[in-house]
């Protein structure tokens, strides 16, 4: 039993290592900051214990899609300092558990789902911080509002109380990786627009997984969302 906890250690730390090794060599390769893309591990469908793993190795960011199985994880958890994030699609029976587990909530993509977050969170936890998912090509598939509509939802969700617009975040449809950098291009320059027309500040660009993470911090990427690469294959536990 002990050996199995050090080797999935190892495997964990050393993985998690080689992830932010590769996010640190691409900030250097094209211009940005040292530690400007913020790494959330993907967890969803995966143990506690490699969460753990992940978090003795100094990771603090951790994302999840399903409900039930997040909120189980979040109680296990209690006593460690983690952001949870959520990242899966928004169900409005759902909602009242989201407002009241999370830091972050990446997939906001209504104003009827930003009203209830704002209503369900309670003035005794810290304004949680969203983004509005984007819908960049019109997938009827994905969730996510198109863009013609994003710039009335910015300002009309920021006006809402204990919820901080914090800015975008759009999964492309898979394509080379020319087409991804141009996908995540115009999500950043939608930000620029809305930063510009509207006086304020979204300072979050949630965009880029393992297999488009090159594309998306050329394009200017501040939040990466990796899984697999992290912990292995997922388990299905939820």
């Amino acid at each position: 039993m002990v050996s199995g906890v050090v080797s999935l250690a190892k495997t964990v730390a050393a993985c998690l290592s080689a992830v932010r090794e590769k996010i640190h060599t691409l900030e250097l390769t094209y211009g940005r900051a040292k530690d400007s893309v913020r790494l959330v591990a993907v967890s969803k469908q995966q143990p506690v214990t490699k969460i753990i793993e992940a978090y003795h190795c100094g990771q603090r960011d951790f994302a999840e899609s399903y409900v039930q199985e997040a909120q189980e994880k979040i109680n296990a958890l209690s006593d460690y300092a983690i952001n949870w994030h959520f990242i899966g699609s928004i169900q409005s029976n759902k909602i009242k558990t989201i407002a009241s587990s999370f830091h972050w909530v990446h997939s906001v993509s209504s104003f009827a789902i930003a009203q209830k977050l704002s209503k369900e969170r309670s003035p005794a936890l810290l304004p949680m911080n969203i983004c509005i998912q984007v819908n960049l090509d019109r997938e009827p598939s994905k969730t996510g509002v198109y863009i013609d509509e994003l710039i009335p939802l910015v300002k009309e969700t920021q006006t809402l109380p204990h919820l901080t617009v914090r800015g975008l975040m759009c999964i492309p449809k898979p394509c080379d990786a020319s087409r991804q950098y141009h996908s995540f291009l115009r999500l950043r320059i939608l930000r620029d627009e809305i930063n510009n027309r509207l006086n304020c500040s979204l300072d979050t660009l949630s965009m880029g997984m393992s297999s488009d993470l090159e594309a998306a911090i050329n394009a200017g990427s501040t939040m990466v969302r990796v899984g697999e690469a992290i912990f292995g294959k997922r388990e299905n536990t939820a």
